[in-house]
C-alpha cells in the first residue's frame, strides 16, 4: 500500500509539472498594446469585419488587418447568424482551440471527432489502477477505463441551447448545424490571432481524383462530379441544407 501511495504522489506531481508547461497557441506578447492600434474597441463586426454571406447565414470574423488591437494578443473572434438548417460545414483550425457560445436562437447540433490520444496523466492512472488490482487492493481510479483510451475517431455530438458553450480542441474536425426554427446567433473565440480554417470536404476534393476516390470508397467519375459541385469553401461561408436533408425544428438529436 505504501508503494501505491508513492506512485499516487508521483502521478500528481508529474501531471502538475506537465500542466505548468502548457503553452498558448501563439507566443507571449512583447507589448501590452500594439503600437499600430489606435483603439481597443472594434465596432459592428457584421458591417466592418471580414464578412462572408452564404446560403446558410452570415459569418463575420476579425484579423489584425481589420483590428490591429489583436496584434500579439493570441486570440481572435468570429460571430455568426445562422438560418435554420444552415451549417458551418465540417472544418478544422490547425493553429487554435475554439470556444463557441450560443447566445440566442437555434438550438445547434455541434460537435467534433477526436483521436482519443493518450493523456499522460490518465495513462499513468490506468497503469497504477491495474497494479492495485493485481496486488489485491481496490482500484483508486475506477472511473478511468482502458477501453475509453483505445477508441479512435469518436464523435462528440451535442445539442446546444442559448447559454451553452462547447470547446473544439485544436486541429480537430468540427461543425455546427442549426436544427431549430430560429436564426442562431453565436460567437467563437479562438486562441490564435491567425487560427486558419481548413474546409474538410473541399480539402479532400483538392487531392488527385484517384486519391480522393479511394478515401471516399467511390469511383473516379463520382469524385469528378463531386468536384464540379463542391468547390473549396474559401472564404468560409455558412451553407444551407438541400431540400429534404434538414427540416427546421425536427430531429433535434445527437444521432441524426
Amino acid at each position: 500500500m505504501v508503494h501505491g501511495m508513492v506512485m499516487l504522489v508521483f502521478i500528481y506531481s508529474t501531471c502538475l509539472l506537465l500542466v505548468q508547461r502548457v503553452e498558448a497557441a501563439d507566443p507571449d506578447p512583447l507589448v501590452d498594446f500594439s503600437a499600430n492600434a489606435t483603439t481597443p474597441v472594434f465596432r459592428n463586426i457584421f458591417a466592418n469585419g471580414d464578412v462572408s454571406i452564404g446560403s446558410g447565414g452570415v459569418r463575420a470574423a476579425l484579423d489584425i488587418g481589420k483590428f490591429p488591437g489583436l496584434t500579439s494578443e493570441g486570440l481572435t473572434v468570429v460571430q455568426f447568424k445562422m438560418v435554420p438548417c444552415g451549417e458551418n460545414v465540417p472544418h478544422t483550425h490547425p493553429r487554435a482551440t475554439e470556444l463557441l457560445s450560443l447566445i440566442s436562437g437555434g438550438p445547434l447540433q455541434a460537435g467534433f471527432v477526436d483521436t482519443k490520444g493518450y493523456d499522460i496523466c490518465n495513462l499513468m492512472q490506468i497503469i497504477i489502477g491495474f497494479a492495485y488490482v493485481l496486488d489485491g487492493y481496490v482500484n483508486p481510479f475506477p472511473d478511468i477505463l482502458l477501453l475509453d483510451h483505445l477508441t479512435a475517431g469518436q464523435a462528440q455530438i451535442h445539442i446546444l441551447y442559448p447559454g451553452d458553450l462547447i470547446v473544439f480542441p485544436r486541429g480537430l474536425l468540427h461543425f455546427e448545424l442549426n436544427v431549430g426554427t430560429e436564426t442562431a446567433f453565436y460567437l467563437s473565440a479562438l486562441n490564435s490571432q491567425n487560427p486558419g480554417t481548413l474546409d474538410a470536404a473541399g480539402a479532400v476534393l483538392q487531392l488527385p481524383e484517384r486519391a480522393a476516390a479511394i478515401a471516399f470508397n467511390q469511383d473516379i467519375a463520382t469524385v469528378g462530379a463531386l468536384k464540379s459541385q463542391r468547390p473549396y469553401n474559401e472564404p468560409p461561408t455558412l451553407e444551407a441544407a438541400k431540400p429534404g436533408v434538414c427540416v427546421p425544428g425536427q430531429l433535434i438529436s445527437t444521432t441524426v
